[in-house]
């Protein structure tokens, strides 16, 4: 969430996270450190107490995900401004992960199939055939399908769109094994598979997956991605990498009637609190994302709408396993122990997120969550496995955080103080956006707040992103490698749906909760808002969303 995984930094994920998000990225703040001997239990039921009060005066329900819902017809016209805490700063499609970038390539660029908000697989540009034998997929694009310049969209287009993709390989690529992408005829593209791959609907479906103009039209490489061209619903009006991104409707869009706002902004907001303030207060239209601990108060708020719906991500802890003290089992699985998910869950997410026993979100095909046996909190279990490990007085380490999320930063607080029963000493590392994802892609961080974030709903994307130490982010940057578990991975693509193939995703899972590379902590909502005058706000399960379904109810006005 290599598949169709994401990271998810703030904003970005931030993909991750999210980030995916991610695999979304956010953040937390410099703590003082607590006595070794604090009660986390203690601190985590003031935490949750906190939440239950605020809960309970701010009474209101959340909508299932539409922003403010139906208002009768739509209406054209206007500007939307979405606020969000990352700016855009890279629109390649091949070469991104992380949700600030992701998710303004996926209105620019389009995939030849995709999925919907309940994450069903649909066609998109194209129609498509599968052959019985799962070797031969025929797509046929759409009839007039055009680019937003205006030129028809042709088979040699997408031939070159894939083949460049698979060239370039990227953080996102396409695995599936494949043996040709050839045109045939005026309108067809077959892709032709050395041997029967099961996700690849859905990674295809991913926004790295996008169509453009054969040989960039024209343009070289770098050009053309400072000014693209693409079949998505909005065109790059104006855009500052270190600020906003403004998008104009694209007049050549293949449904008709959308997009149905002139223009789209991107605004870049500094953090989750300033982007509720200035949506309360109307400078927003919309906001990219609410802090559980603020839903309940969005939704109650004047002329504010809550947007809560169920995702493909994962919170989660994250061990560096190159670092001596997590490169031990005994290590990982004795924090794992010493932290009450439930607790967790309770006092940061204020009843908008299920507690995590397994990596796999239930939204996700193949999620083990019911039937997995996860490392449930007990301090004395925790002792016993530091007690077997080169550590069994304790050591120090620092968890790594991104700046911007308040939710996360009671986490941290939590992780350390929960720690400290056990005499691990935790420092908490606050650093701004481009420099946490600088270390951490350096792999220059003892453990880490993040969290993962799948595009699509089959397991593949998500299990090899974070377990592959092959892959682009060698089992989510922790270098986690299990020669049985990779085994498995292979076994699961190749694997048609039914039970042989839940089985080896179930395998897999269990084996991920015993050997704690990451611990998943709970599966957040996607949490978004809007103000009462915007109306279809289609939010999809990677927590990207649909502008091109958008209206302001006062249109032009």
């Amino acid at each position: 969430m290599t598949p169709a995984l994401r990271l998810r930094t703030p904003g970005a994920t931030e993909p991750g996270a999210t980030e995916p998000g991610a695999i979304q990225l956010r953040a937390a703040q410099h703590a003082p450190r607590p006595s070794r001997r604090a009660g986390r239990r203690t601190a985590t039921a003031a935490l949750a107490l906190s939440a239950a009060l605020l809960l309970s005066a701010c009474a209101g329900g959340s909508s299932s995900g539409a922003g403010s819902g139906d208002a009768g017809d739509p209406v054209s016209g206007g500007t939307l401004e979405f606020g969000r805490v990352a700016s855009v700063t890279d629109l390649d499609l091949n070469q991104q992960i992380t949700a600030n970038n992701a998710f303004a390539i996926d209105k620019i660029f389009e995939p030849l199939v995709s999925f919907d908000s309940d994450g069903e697989i649909v066609p998109w540009l194209a129609e498509y055939a599968e052959s019985a034998d799962g070797l031969t997929y025929t797509f046929t694009l759409r009839d007039g399908l055009a680019f937003s310049d205006g030129t028809e969209v042709s088979p040699a287009d997408v031939v070159f769109s894939l083949e460049r993709h698979i060239e370039v390989g990227g953080p996102l690529p396409l695995e599936a094994p494949i043996e040709a992408i050839t045109e045939s005829g005026e309108r067809d593209v077959v892709i032709t598979l050395s041997e029967r791959y099961t996700p690849f609907l859905s990674e295809l479906a991913s926004f790295s997956n996008g169509i453009f103009p054969q040989d960039f039209g024209g343009a070289s490489e770098e050009e053309f991605f400072e000014d693209p061209i693409g079949t998505g619903p909005f065109v790059v009006e104006t855009w500052d990498p270190n600020g906003d991104l403004a998008f104009a409707k694209n007049e050549h869009y293949w449904q008709e009637g959308k997009p149905y706002v002139d223009s789209l902004v991107y605004k870049l907001v500094a953090d989750d609190t300033q982007l509720q303030q200035q949506l309360a207060a109307g400078q927003l239209d919309a906001i990219d994302d609410v802090p559980a601990a603020n839903a309940a108060q969005v939704e109650s708020g004047d002329g504010t709408v809550l947007s809560q719906t169920s995702g493909w991500s994962t919170e989660q802890v994250f061990f560096n396993t190159q670092r001596e003290q997590f490169a031990d089992e005994h290590v990982r699985r004795a924090v794992a122990l010493a932290l009450d998910r439930e607790g967790i869950t309770q006092a940061t997410t204020f009843g908008t997120a299920e507690v995590a026993n397994a990596l796999l979100p239930p939204t996700i095909t193949d999620s083990a969550n019911e039937t997995v046996r996860p490392l449930d909190f007990d301090l004395d279990a925790a002792r016993e496995e530091l007690a077997k490990s080169p550590y069994p007085d304790g050591f120090s380490v620092t968890l790594l955080l991104a700046s911007g999320d308040s939710q996360r930063a009671q986490i941290a607080q939590i992780v350390q103080e929960s720690l400290a029963q056990i005499d691990v000493d935790v420092e908490i590392e606050q650093i701004d956006i481009a420099a946490f994802r600088e270390r951490f892609f350096a792999y220059d961080f003892d453990f880490m707040l993040n969290s993962g974030q799948s595009d699509a709903p089959d397991p593949n994307g998500f299990i090899t992103f974070q377990a592959d130490p092959d892959g682009f982010s060698k089992s989510y940057w922790t270098h986690y490698s299990n020669e049985r578990v990779t085994e498995l991975m292979r076994q699961g693509r190749t694997t048609p749906e039914g039970e042989e193939r839940t089985e080896i995703y179930q395998e897999i899972q269990q084996t991920l909760a015993d050997e704690v590379p990451y611990i998943p902590l709970f599966f957040p909502a996607n949490l978004k808002a809007t103000r009462d005058d915007v109306h279809g706000f289609t939010v999809l399960p990677n927590g990207s969303v649909r502008f091109e379904d958008a209206w302001l109810a006062g249109g032009a006005e």
